[in-house]
């Protein structure tokens, strides 16, 4: 962290202000949304009915509390923004931080449109078509118009004003709604239970009938992770509670006792009543995408049937209170996050930057001009981003609790890391079972929702490339493990998504030659003949598929370009850093005066011949102490300048007398030398070339240096001291006989 961006948090602290209700309503405000009163129907009822949606809620509830415990170990360890970005970046490294932060950015973003553009749909079911006009194209089916774009527009503005102008109306607005959310609809669901006709509307079938019951039960329980995202946005908050951080995993676990008895409701109170002319609520289910009004969203066409339009009116209350808390939620966890990344320098420092309310403004409203363009795109697109949000829920899960078993084991706190191992384990099955098409029954998404992970990831290596640019301090590029592993990700989705596609290619296929041979095809098709029909489907179903797998390939060849780019620039970064590191030990053994080694040099040799003397492995060597004569008279009289020469000159002339053996500088006029090998044979000699050239120099002027020399004897020397030693008593002695030449 910079001293610019460490400066500007301390004087502008995030300051305190969520009670413990106040998390407790962020935590159910941002897991529950638009998706509640939908999903309920087209996804647990059609996949699992009443009972396997129960029993799989219940198994997802209890996978819920483990990740509850791994966040609270988590956030007591690390209270800073940020969640599992900060987490895994304490844990693993930045790469690893990085990575979490990349999909926890979709996973919010995506909630956060699918609220966003849900309003739309709530003026389309409730209010009519006020809003529909400025029609303007139609995407995948859906007609986007002008006025319902702004009106997600204004909502995305309205919220992003609120969460930058003030933390406490924030926090009472999402109690307060939080609090009326869960008494209107346990309230509903509560009357319509009592006066529901067992007779006339049975709950029978309890199971979905095209598959087994345990398969139904698993397929619920994998995507519960979908259903509970949100929970652990308080995390993001911690470094705001105004509580004991102690108390967050209570919080958490009344939260997601409320959000599961919430989805357990709304999923019953769905099938409570059905229009009289379907034989089951099955049949109705099935039929819901063919329905308008308020029979094609099953909890309101039950509250209206047993409480009137008092119960629409109390449901929609709800469901409109629900959007918004999940808009503020999501917000609030998003900002935060931003707010985290620029404090480190993922993102621009400016982000970092907190108005006079204590709020990181600008990180609010990045997330609101992000946002701006999606109410464009159609609320089908957002639909399959929004299927997204199960990978990045398990990614998210699977991170946190791999990060606490780390750190739980680093700790030596066993009860956690066995929690974070079983949280891992449980997201890795849920991976398993989720991401391979036809595992269970049918595929869990939509090939478009494999697509657009694959893209999203593709992206990421991108996103990663810009930052080791910018990455000055050298934090990022650590880890491969990570980017490999990503790699195999895109490569697993894109062949899943050929998977999907290829299927949904055949099932038209037989669906165009179900349609011929029941005479319900057009007449230009019977014009044609029967053989020239079928060949003309089978042409183009082969080239849709042709396309597809076209695609996954320039796909997976950008992802690796640009991951061997990334590869590419790490080992040089890596390289650049064993040469800076290479250079630094040189300087520091180098003395920068004259060029010789280092005293630090000479500690490193002393260490390894003391270890050599220990393990008696150490070879004949000689110490010779050597010190100038009349330095300080130099430095005196002409200067510090002429002292250096000097100094210079006496290491040149030890240089060139001991050529093959190491000399250092370890004071300001002495010099030692350890003299081995060839050196070692010649050492008396040499000795006494060097002394005769100061005896010369202290007569006709020059440099003068005191030579002492002693021979390491094993019998008696247990370490280079000892040796060292009575060198210098000898230079000592020879100092004081040369002065008296002079």
């Amino acid at each position: 962290m910079s001293d610019k961006v460490s400066t500007e948090v301390e004087s502008n602290d995030l300051g305190t202000y969520v009670s413990p209700l106040g998390a407790w309503a962020l935590a159910i405000g941002t897991s529950i949304g638009w998706g509640s009163f939908v999903v309920t129907s087209n996804t647990y009822l059609m996949q699992a009915g009443p009972a396997g949606s129960g029993i799989g809620m219940l198994i997802g509830l209890a996978v819920m509390l483990v990740i509850a415990r791994n966040y609270h170990f988590m956030m007591n360890r690390h209270p800073d923004c940020g969640g599992v970005y900060s987490y895994a970046k304490h844990v693993f490294g930045f790469d690893h931080g990085v990575l979490a932060a990349w999909f926890l950015g979709i996973t919010y973003l995506a909630m956060f449109w699918a609220n966003a553009t849900s309003l739309p749909l709530f003026t389309r079911y409730f209010i009519g078509d006020v809003f529909q006009f400025g029609y303007m194209y139609q995407l995948f089916g859906y007609d986007v118009y002008f006025g319902e774009a702004l009106l997600s527009v204004g909502a995305i503005g309205l919220i992003g004003l609120l969460c930058s102008n003030s933390k406490r109306i924030t926090s009472k607005l999402t109690i307060a709604m939080a609090l009326a959310f869960t008494a209107a609809i346990l309230s509903c669901f509560a009357v319509c239970m009592a006066n529901h006709d067992g007779g006339l509307f049975s709950f029978d079938p309890t199971f979905a009938p095209d598959s087994d019951a345990v398969s139904q039960i698993v397929r619920i329980a994998c995507i519960s992770p979908w259903a509970f995202i949100g929970f652990e946005s308080i995390s993001h908050s911690t470094q705001e509670f105004a509580f004991d951080r102690s108390k967050t995993f209570r919080i958490m676990v009344w939260a997601l006792l409320v959000t599961t008895a919430l989805y357990v409701c709304v999923t019953a109170l769905s099938i409570t009543a059905y229009p009289t002319r379907y034989a089951s609520w099955f049949d109705y289910i099935a039929d819901i995408g063919n329905l308008n009004g308020l029979e094609a969203l099953p909890p309101f066409y039950a509250a209206q049937y047993y409480l009137g339009s008092a119960g629409v009116g109390i449901l929609v209350a709800a469901l409109l209170c629900l959007i918004i808390t999940s808009l503020i939620g999501n917000m609030i966890a998003l900002s935060r996050l931003v707010y985290a990344l620029a404090i480190d320098e993922v993102l621009p420092v400016k982000l970092a930057r907190i108005n006079k309310r204590q709020i990181p403004h600008k990180a609010v409203w990045l997330v609101v001009v992000v946002s701006l363009v999606v109410p464009l795109l159609g609320r089908t697109t957002v639909g399959w981003i929004v299927d997204v949000t199960t990978i990045g829920a398990i990614m998210i899960y699977g991170l946190i609790s791999f990060s606490t078993y780390k750190a739980a084991r680093e700790d030596d706190r066993r009860a956690e890391a066995w929690a974070g191992m079983a949280g891992f384990v449980l997201m890795l099955a849920a991976a398993v079972i989720f991401l391979i098409p036809s595992l269970f029954a049918t595929g869990s998404m939509a090939p478009e929702s494999y697509f657009l992970f694959t893209i999203w990831a593709i992206l990421g290596f991108v996103a990663f490339r810009r930052i080791l640019i910018k990455d000055k301090t050298r934090r990022f590029g650590r880890s491969t493990v990570v980017w490999v592993a990503l790699l195999a990700l895109i490569l697993f989705t894109s062949l899943s998504w050929v998977t999907q596609s290829t299927r949904e290619a055949t099932d038209t296929l037989l669906d165009s030659v179900r349609t011929y041979y029941e005479g319900g095809a057009d007449a230009q098709d019977y014009q044609l003949g029967e053989e020239a029909y079928m060949q003309a489907v089978a042409d183009q179903s082969h080239q849709s598929q042709m396309g597809t797998t076209a695609l996954v390939f320039v796909l997976l060849a950008f992802s690796l370009v640009i991951m061997f780019s990334n590869y590419s620039l790490m080992g040089e970064r890596e390289r650049e850093r064993e040469r800076e590191l290479f250079a630094a030990r040189m300087a520091a053994n180098t003395d920068p005066l004259t060029g010789v080694k280092s005293k630090r040099a000479y500690v490193d040799k002393e260490r390894a011949l003391n270890a050599q003397i220990e393990a008696h492995t150490v070879r004949d060597f000689c110490v010779v102490v050597c010190d100038v004569n009349g330095l300080k008279q130099i430095n005196d009289e002409l200067g510090h300048t002429a002292g250096d020469e000097h100094i210079r000159a006496a290491s040149m002339l030890v240089c060139q007398h001991f050529k093959h053996s190491p000399v250092f500088r370890i004071g300001g006029d002495e010099f030692v030398v350890i003299v081995e090998g060839q050196d070692y044979i010649n050492r008396n000699s040499i000795a006494q070339d060097l002394d005769a050239c100061s005896v010369y120099n202290a007569v006709n002027g020059g440099v003068v240096i005191a030579v002492g020399l002693s021979d390491y004897d094993p019998e008696t020397d247990t370490a280079v001291a000892s040796v060292f030693e009575r060198a210098d008593e000898l230079m000592y002695k020879r100092k004081k006989e040369l002065k008296g030449q002079a």
